[in-house]
């Protein structure tokens, strides 16, 4: 199994974030984003990491940048790192595979979420309410069953913890109208364009996450997109409705972190090797289904 990469340190170049996954660099009009093999659950990241995730990340978002340009422009420059800067050159082999030239973008502070299926706070929600965001759907509906159609639910961007599900009306007040319709429009386009293409590959994407930014004055999509960090994906021959469903993701983990009455503060236990390989192979196997190819890198 591949050594992980927890954090990046770059001598000369500003360090202008550090996520629960990514490091992100101050190249001036560009950034550089750098997808580790850190992970995260319950909102704390663990000790140690998943070999390999960071390049399942960016080289599923990579794929999908490509397969979705023609419904809106992304901020992709390039992820060929001997065409980097030259001041992060030297660092060739540590971001090859792994990490992203991009353009600046002010961020728009509502995420952009697509749902076809009921699961998660959304189901949670209709549970409670008949509702998803506010929006009202049909009685009788189960855990997991897919939508009439797919629905766009806003939510705010945490700074910590989980972000927040907000009302179509709470979203156009931050965003403006006329920006949320079109974060309305792009996010279901291009969540509908990935949805048919996986179903073809036999996964379900049962929703994902996405953020755009204002490159100049037009929104593009940034970040990642549809990766398993950013999505649930299901395998379609397990899919059963009226249940939760098997995921692509760090389900290991969690189910592992719940099994050791962690009381889900810092600092987190070590996750042990079967965990961290099982979760690893989940990775691997989302891209290979749904890209056809093998990790490069």
């Amino acid at each position: 199994m591949a050594e992980r990469l927890l954090r990046t340190e770059f001598e000369g170049v500003e360090l202008l974030g550090r996520g629960k996954v990514r490091d992100i660099y101050d190249l001036g009009s560009q950034l550089l984003i750098v997808a580790t093999d850190r992970i995260s659950a319950f909102d704390v990241v663990m000790p140690n990491g998943i070999p390999d995730k960071g390049r399942v990340l960016t080289q599923m978002s990579l794929f999908w940048f490509e397969l979705t340009q023609d419904i809106v422009e992304n901020h992709l420059l390039t992820a060929d790192a001997t065409e980097y800067p030259a001041c992060i050159g030297k660092y060739l082999e540590t971001l090859a595979g792994r990490s992203m030239l991009v353009k600046r973008a002010e961020v728009v502070p509502v995420e952009c979420v697509a749902r076809g299926y009921l699961a998660g706070s959304g189901w949670k929600e209709y549970r409670e309410k008949g509702t998803v965001c506010g929006i009202e759907l049909p009685a009788g509906l189960r855990e997991s069953d897919e939508l009439p159609e797919p629905i766009f639910t806003p939510a705010t961007k945490a700074e910590s913890g989980h972000d927040i599900n907000i009302t179509p009306e709470q979203a156009m007040e931050i965003a403006g109208e006329d920006t949320y319709r079109e974060l309305e429009r792009l996010s279901l386009a291009v969540y509908g364009r990935a949805a048919d293409y996986a179903r073809e590959r036999g996964i379900i994407i049962a929703d994902t996450k996405f953020e755009f930014g204002r490159h100049g004055n037009r929104l593009i999509l940034i970040d990642e997109v549809l990766t398993p960090d950013s999505s649930r994906f299901w395998p379609a021959d397990e899919y059963e409705p009226g249940r939760p469903q098997r995921s692509f993701d760090k389900q290991p983990v969690r189910d592992y972190l719940e099994s050791t009455g962690w009381d889900k503060r810092p600092p987190a236990p070590e996750l042990p090797a079967e965990v961290v390989e099982g979760t690893s192979e989940r990775y691997r196997e989302a891209l290979r289904l749904l890209t056809g190819r093998e990790l490069e890198g």
